[in-house]
């Protein structure tokens, strides 16, 4: 039974569960309230008897003292009695009327040898058979002489009974008013809670599995306390949060797509080429010996494009996972020895486009890999060449500023148009998709580059507008190591 009741208790909800707590703990207060108030009440009105008793026995000790009688001094229903002790024994006087006394004077002659021996005024309440509850009072009229008067109690016990079924009704009333009205206003101030859970329940049936998923649902309804505003900002930021998370995903899958479309297709390209050289190597084996070479050769030029392909996909995977496997060799070296070494092997590579390089003069020396460094300005400078018209000005440019080493490569070239400015160092990503791949791009030296600065703990940028483009690389150097030493 209990545990059924537990059941029925917690299936409730959290409104009627906080009303019925207040109304067990009201009717708690009730409790304790209206024990005092009764209490009091009694020994208040017993307090009251007992004052009327002893101004009553006085009357009557003078009126016994004077006159030997209490004719005149009697209340209705009250008992006397007299009893003479002047040898030590409690010895009941003849009443001077019958219903003076109740049918058992046993409690009366008890409380008179009592107070005999205790020569001061006692006070007792006891039940007489057949009359009910009294207040018995003793005390001496005159030597050997004592004087016990008992008055009913049935007026204070009724007076108690009655302000009993008061509090009752009344704490009844209020305490149904609490559960009744305490609800609707717990119903009231839970209902952001109520609108947070249906705004719960939305979220938990709308689909996250879709690639643009949002989550169009907040709680945006105000009131319910400091407390339920807390919660719901906290909700609504975690539903930001979720949107936040469910858009980078979004954009994480779409990219991951691209990537393995634009990968199928740059492998798909030279695998092609590849297969019909071989085709044509074998043809010519059997039929034109003097093009064998020719195949041959142009066989092993898509073998090393596809490698230089492979090998590009393999540095940016283990740059993803660098933190199992770091794949730079730190050490100690020369920035500007670096950019003039790439500048010779651009001259040599591109003898059509004219290369300028500035320096400050002076080595700057900072820990790098140097041959991943040459890696990211090789990528530059060959960019630069790429989409840039022949005879087309390149310069690089190598500086120092506060806590950094900064190498400039820029280019008189045509720019790139803004909508592509965000996406130049995404992975296969081409702004002249028709030329590019002809001119034996794949689309991903800046995106290693990239990848390659921020694996040293620097950036890079770009600026471009048409007649100029400035690729700005930007390297940590410790602020021990002074400029140019």
């Amino acid at each position: 039974m209990i545990r059924r009741l537990s059941g029925a208790y917690r299936r409730l909800r959290l409104g009627t569960r906080l009303a019925l707590g207040l109304g067990a703990l009201a009717l708690a207060v009730f409790a304790v309230v209206g024990t005092a108030l009764t209490t009091s009440m009694r020994d208040y009105l017993a307090a009251q008897l007992d004052t009327q008793l002893a101004q009553g026995q006085i009357a009557q000790s003078k009126s016994i003292a004077d006159y030997g009688t209490l004719s005149g001094k009697k209340y209705y229903s009250w008992y006397y009695a007299v009893y003479d002790v002047a040898d030590g024994t409690a010895v009941l006087r003849r009443p001077e009327d019958p219903g003076d006394l109740p049918a058992d004077v046993g409690d009366f002659t008890a409380l008179a040898r009592a107070q005999t021996a205790a020569h001061t005024e006692l006070l007792r309440t006891e039940h007489l058979r057949g009359a009910g509850t009294y207040r018995l009072r003793a005390c001496e009229v005159e030597p050997g002489v004592v004087l016990v008067s008992a008055a009913p109690m049935d007026g204070i016990e009724d007076t108690v009974a009655r302000l009993i079924r008061i509090q009752a009704v009344a704490f009844g009333l209020a305490l149904l008013a609490l559960v009744v009205f305490g609800r609707r206003m717990l119903r009231r101030g839970l209902k952001p809670l109520s609108d947070m859970a249906r705004t719960a329940h939305g979220i938990a049936s709308h689909d996250l599995s879709e690639s643009a998923a949002r989550l169009p649902l907040r709680a945006p309804r105000a009131g319910g306390g400091p407390e339920v505003e807390e919660l719901r900002t906290a909700f609504n930021a975690m539903l930001e949060h979720i949107d936040d998370s469910l858009a980078v995903r979004a954009e994480a899958e779409r990219r991951l797509r691209r990537f393995v479309a634009d990968a199928s297709h740059e492998l798909r390209t030279p695998l092609m080429s590849v297969r019909g050289y071989a085709d044509l190597f074998q043809y010519a084996a059997a039929n034109a010996p003097g093009e064998r070479e020719k195949h041959l050769a142009r066989l092993r030029a898509e073998a090393a494009r596809m490698g230089f392909l492979l090998d590009d996909l393999l540095l940016l995977a283990r740059l993803d996972a660098a933190e199992v496997e770091t794949p730079l060799r730190m050490t100690e070296a020369d920035l500007t020895e670096l950019v003039e070494q790439a500048a010779d092997a651009f001259r040599a590579g591109h003898p059509d486009r004219p290369l300028t390089v500035r320096t400050g003069g002076g080595p700057v020396r900072l820990r790098l890999d140097p041959q991943r460094v040459r890696q990211v300005l090789d990528n530059l400078l060959t960019n630069a060449a790429v989409h840039t018209p022949a005879g087309t000005a390149v310069c690089a440019e190598v500086s120092v500023a506060p806590g950094a080493a900064v190498v400039r490569v820029t280019d008189a070239g045509p720019g790139i148009p803004a909508a592509d400015r965000d996406r130049v160092f995404d992975r296969f990503y081409r702004v002249d998709k028709a030329r590019s791949r002809d001119r034996g791009g794949s689309g991903l030296g800046l995106s290693v580059a990239a990848s390659l600065v921020r694996a040293h703990g620097g950036t890079i940028e770009v600026a471009s507008e048409p007649g100029r483009t400035e690729f700005t690389v930007r390297l940590p150097m410790p602020s021990r190591t002074p400029p140019g030493g």
